[in-house]
């Protein structure tokens, strides 16, 4: 197997003093040189739910809703629980800009851990890392040409498999949340998770937009490893909407499925 060099250091966040989180370059998305990528303010959402729960619950699913453009120059996150019994809690996370904006709102799921012991489980294989080779990030055009999202990911394909329009896999490794501050498995699978719309395309960036407006995640396992894949297919309809939906693995098999929403837009 063929792998991207080097193992990636610098964080997508850093926390300033008053507890804004600011985007650093890898935190930056392709459609302005001033917003961040959803994946990344997704972890932080998860960052803060599960803050908020506690570990003996492990989130199960996330559902952002993106209201508006994420500031690089700051966020604040904050999280509240709606609901906690023995078997499941519920959150609602709020991301607000400096100036007081409410840019996204979510809501998660958590249950309960238990041991089983062995139950049955019948399941997709992953794909196999060991087979995979480099490759360029699968949307090669974005609308500035600023360091960015992109260029901090690592990213592997399956050999022999699709680089182009329609369907793929793709294995990603990407930063850490912040730095100095251990991720949580869900953490770090978020930016991944966001990607579905930027894998699996239909036309290239300079033929048609497709920003998605929301993000859900079903967790089923907690990922295990650094490199996690996602396996991907997009929808375009004609009235403009759209839909990604993936299934995401770690080394060991299937952890999750993840969905967006798409608006697709004529470039300029």
């Amino acid at each position: 197997m063929t792998k991207a060099p080097g193992q990636i250091r610098q964080a997508y966040f850093h926390l300033r003093a008053d507890g804004a989180f600011v985007g650093n370059d890898p935190a930056r998305g392709p459609w302005s040189a001033d917003h961040c990528h959803a994946g990344p303010v997704s972890g932080l959402i998860v960052r803060a739910a599960e803050t908020e729960i506690g570990p003996d619950k492990m989130l199960t699913r996330l559902t952002v809703d993106l209201l508006r453009p994420l500031p690089l120059a700051g966020l604040r996150v904050a999280a509240e629980t709606t609901r906690h019994t023995k078997t499941l809690a519920t959150t609602r996370v709020t991301v607000h800009d400096l100036d007081d904006s409410l840019c996204a709102t979510a809501t998660t799921m958590h249950l309960v851990r238990r041991d089983l012991g062995a139950v049955p489980n019948v399941a997709m294989p992953a794909p196999r890392l060991e087979d995979a080779v480099t490759g360029p990030f699968p949307i090669g055009e974005t609308r500035h040409d600023l360091p960015g999202f992109a260029t901090h990911s690592e990213v592997l394909y399956p050999k022999g498999g699709n680089q182009g329009v329609g369907p793929k896999t793709v294995w990603m490794r990407t930063p850490a949340l912040l730095e100095d501050e251990p991720q949580s498995p869900i953490q770090a699978l978020c930016p991944l998770a966001d990607c579905g719309n930027g894998i699996s395309w239909n036309a290239p960036t300079t033929e048609m937009g497709f920003m998605n407006t929301d993000l859900t995640m079903q967790i089923h396992r907690e990922p295990v490893s650094d490199w996690l894949a996602s396996n991907s297919v997009c929808h375009w309809q004609r009235s403009g909407i759209g839909m990604s939906q993936s299934v995401l693995y770690d080394t060991e098999g299937p952890v999750g499925t993840a969905l967006q929403t798409l608006v697709l837009f004529p470039p300029g």
